[in-house]
């Protein structure tokens, strides 16, 4: 696939694109600044320039797939966490992009249960879940929980709500999880959370809801 990576010059998005660069796919790096472009090249990527905030198109055309693991860092969470992942997702429609997969977050349906400080930002992603879902894309929605920035471990597990068991994961799995949900059919349609489990990452996916 020709695959777009919004955010890949973020911490989850660095991973993803390193991983999908060293595979089959074609990689298109997207950055908002073109100080970040040398450093997507490095991963692999064709660096290309745009502002969730603005107009898109550009970025996506000629894409078979992409991949949202844009995040605004909690400064800007209508902006680029609700309505740049609605710009995006506008923007694959009207190039006739047909794979979408959205990096969420655990909690993103139940703000509420999450501390205070991240609500408008799961409220945020919400709306963004829901918006793709509502869509004619062929959508996936990957939802872990805390993230840290310990080793890969090529181990997951997943089910439709996780929320109330503990765990967290690396980031590199969850990168691993967005890579590999790409071209996995059980994934279709699917919204699902995921922590470390003791599953190999494609096994995981081939069942998500089972739990």
């Amino acid at each position: 696939m020709d695959v777009l990576v919004a955010g890949s010059h973020g911490q989850v998005g660095q991973h993803l694109t390193e991983r999908l660069a060293d595979g089959e796919h074609r990689v298109y790096g997207m950055v908002r600044e073109e100080a970040q472009t040398e450093d997507v090249a490095a991963l692999g990527a064709e660096p290309v320039v745009a502002d969730l905030t603005e107009s898109v198109a550009h970025a996506v055309e000629g894409c078979d797939a992409v991949v949202f693991a844009a995040g605004s860092g909690g400064e800007a969470v209508e902006a680029v966490d609700r309505d740049g992942a609605i710009r995006l997702v506008d923007a694959a429609a009207d190039a006739g992009v047909e794979r979408f997969v959205m990096l969420s977050s655990m909690f993103a349906d139940q703000p509420a249960a999450a501390p205070e400080p991240l609500r408008d930002y799961l409220r945020a992603k919400a709306e963004a879940d829901r918006y793709l879902r509502e869509s004619d894309l062929t959508h996936t929605v990957v939802r872990p929980g805390e993230l840290t920035n310990e080793s890969a471990t090529g181990r997951i597990r997943t089910a439709a709500d996780l929320s109330q068991k503990d765990g967290d994961v690396p980031r590199a799995d969850v990168a691993h999880t967005l890579a590999a949900t790409l071209p996995i059919e059980a994934t279709y349609g699917e919204t699902f959370e995921v922590l470390s489990g003791e599953e190999p990452v494609e096994a995981a996916l081939a069942g998500p809801l089972r739990e």
